[in-house]
């Protein structure tokens, strides 16, 4: 018998590097001075240690380190890294260096040259997170200007639902917006705004109080929760969009944060399943991307467990009605590319609560093997069971066409 052709993958969780013009194209010639530009210029010194980058720009012009392309934005300075971009390189060679647009696989910032790529690793169709806003925008978030900020936000939208999402992309890029992360009445407009051309998902922090702002336990958020609620609009939240990557001390190596990087998505969801929020926005839906899902199925059962028991003193008894799993499976959905535990606990789970992704083009990004590393972890499990989980999933959650396409402005 002939085996069967393994389903076109969509990935939830890829990643564009933005193009230099973006902002410089969109903002009012007063801004252009402040707002977010590239820059090339040496570095002085980086580390990356307890979970914190620190880069130090050098002069532009000068020779006192590597040259780097650096985004400029009021008083922030941020290099462009070979960890933002490391497809292609062989896995040895990828440190924590400052690189150029001319170091990076074209298909990291342009349109045809991304289908190219996701050509040669049997994807269709790809949701992407930014790199200079960071994961849910927070670039914005903390500066100073709020006023450049909110038409910052705007612009970055505008830019990827017309150009990386338009015509060029034929559908296969799926747009992911950001909200004004500071203002939950401006987040519910900007979600509305894009929701009006067919934006289905906009990203948010897992863990919002280490950006300064209000937990979801609190009503702050209502105002954007509706939004995304009435819509149908995804809440996307990534590893690292509260700022700060699981570590265990201040000197702790990198490899140590990469290893516990599904941490703060176990702590957000914690949060989200006791919140109370799926009871009042019954439409509502989130999803963790490169958390992975193994841990899943143990928190499940601990939150059943002081749900059962504790709710009494536990603060949750009037707003949590039935247990934390059965709101899980409505409502939250596990994201991941290399989790063979996972994926051998899936009935755990629930086959209708996981996406797959490839993190193209990151470090970790399974890239050009992507098809053969599915193969391999889903080996065991049925033919239909494997077709909700690499696409059909995400085609019902995003609203796609049923061939896995973005449906386009609408």
């Amino acid at each position: 018998m002939e085996t069967p052709q393994f389903p076109l993958i969509i990935s939830v969780d890829d990643h564009t590097v933005e193009p230099a013009a973006v902002w410089q194209d969109r903002l009012p010639k007063k801004y252009l001075d402040v707002g977010p530009r590239i820059v090339r210029a040496p570095l002085k010194e980086m580390t990356f240690l307890g979970g914190r980058f620190r880069p130090v720009m050098g002069d532009p012009g000068g020779t006192d380190g590597p040259l780097g392309d650096w985004w400029v934005y009021e008083d922030l300075r941020r290099p462009l890294t070979r960890l933002d971009t490391a497809v292609g390189v062989d896995r040895d060679e990828v440190r924590l260096e400052v690189i150029t647009y001319e170091q990076m696989r074209a298909g990291s910032y342009d349109v045809p040259a991304r289908l190219a790529d996701m050509d040669v690793n049997h994807v269709q169709s790809a949701v992407c997170f930014p790199t200079f806003p960071r994961f849910c925008g927070q670039t914005f978030t903390e500066a100073a200007d709020k006023e450049l900020g909110l038409l910052c936000v705007r612009a970055y939208n505008d830019w990827m639902v017309e150009e990386w999402c338009g015509p060029k992309a034929r559908g296969r890029l799926i747009p992911l917006t950001l909200i004004p992360l500071w203002d939950a009445e401006l987040a519910a407009a900007e979600v509305r705004r894009n929701a009006a051309r067919g934006v289905r998902a906009v990203a948010f922090s897992e863990i919002p109080p280490h950006l300064g702002l209000p937990s979801v336990h609190a009503d702050d958020w209502d105002p954007f929760l509706a939004a995304c609620d009435e819509t149908g609009t995804v809440v996307a939240m990534h590893i690292g969009s509260s700022s700060r990557m699981p570590s265990t001390s201040a000197d702790a190596p990198p490899a140590v944060g990469s290893t516990i990087t599904f941490a703060n998505c176990c702590f957000s969801m914690v949060d989200w399943l006791m919140s109370g929020k799926f009871e009042r926005f019954p439409n509502l839906r989130v999803m963790y991307a490169e958390g992975q899902i193994g841990w899943i199925p143990y928190i499940l059962e601990r939150a059943d467990v002081v749900w059962e028991e504790n709710r009494g003193w536990g603060g949750v008894a009037d707003k949590v009605t039935r247990p934390p799993s059965e709101t899980f499976a409505g409502h939250v959905y596990g994201c991941f590319f290399d989790d063979a535990f996972g994926l051998r606990n899936l009935d755990s789970i629930g086959v209708g609560n996981v996406l797959y992704e490839t993190d193209y083009p990151h470090s970790d990004s399974t890239w050009p093997k992507s098809r053969e590393v599915a193969e391999t972890q889903m080996g065991h499990l049925a033919d239909d069971v494997v077709e909700r989980i690499v696409r059909g999933n995400a085609i019902e959650l995003l609203g796609l066409t049923e061939d896995g396409l973005w449906r386009g402005p609408r």
